[in-house]
């Protein structure tokens, strides 16, 4: 008998085989697939909560630049040069110079100086401008509005986009708003 029950205990001693164990081992990968998953998502929303406190800004282009000295345009031309970085067209006639602001006063748009035609043309709406600004044609409801001109010190034209002057109320009569130079 007692060999019987030393048998007994051998038996016991040996650790029977665990099925659930076995599952959870197959199932590893799939679990490395789900946490990983989740840790990516845990970080996308993450990241997109440290973005939130961050603000969007948007960088302007200065309201006063300088573009150069008055020999550097030629009587009766538009220089578009400006256009794309200030937002201007620098326009010089037989008496001076003046600053027109490149937006459509219709909705907005930029137009386009077309040299051949001698006018400005919106490609929006088809607004048309004469090189003074005033519109005659398409749905645009006022002249280009003009930017405040001066000489500065070292001999530099000076423009300056926060003083507008609008056709209709008079402002193209202020001094500020043409540059007279022979």
């Amino acid at each position: 008998m007692a060999d019987n029950t030393s048998e007994a205990t051998v038996d016991k001693t040996v650790a029977p085989e665990n099925p659930e164990r076995r599952e959870f081992l197959k199932n590893l990968p799939v679990l490395g697939i789900a946490w990983g998953a989740f840790a990516a998502s845990v970080g996308v929303v993450l990241a997109g909560s440290l973005r939130f406190l961050f603000p969007n800004v948007l960088y302007e282009p200065p309201q006063q630049f300088k573009i150069g000295f008055p020999d550097d345009f030629q009587v009766g031309t538009v220089s578009t040069e400006f256009k794309d970085k200030f937002g201007v067209w620098v326009v010089r006639n037989d008496q001076g110079f003046y600053v027109l602001i490149s937006v459509c006063t219709h909705l907005g748009c930029t137009p386009n100086w077309l040299s051949s035609e001698n006018k400005f043309k919106c490609p929006c709406h088809g607004s048309g401008f004469y090189m003074t600004g005033i519109n005659f044609e398409g749905p645009a409801p006022r002249p280009l509005e003009r930017a405040a001109i001066s000489l500065a010190e070292d001999g530099q034209i000076l423009v300056d986009k926060s003083q507008k002057f609008l056709y209709e109320r008079g402002g193209w009569d202020d001094p500020t708003s043409f540059l007279f130079f022979a």
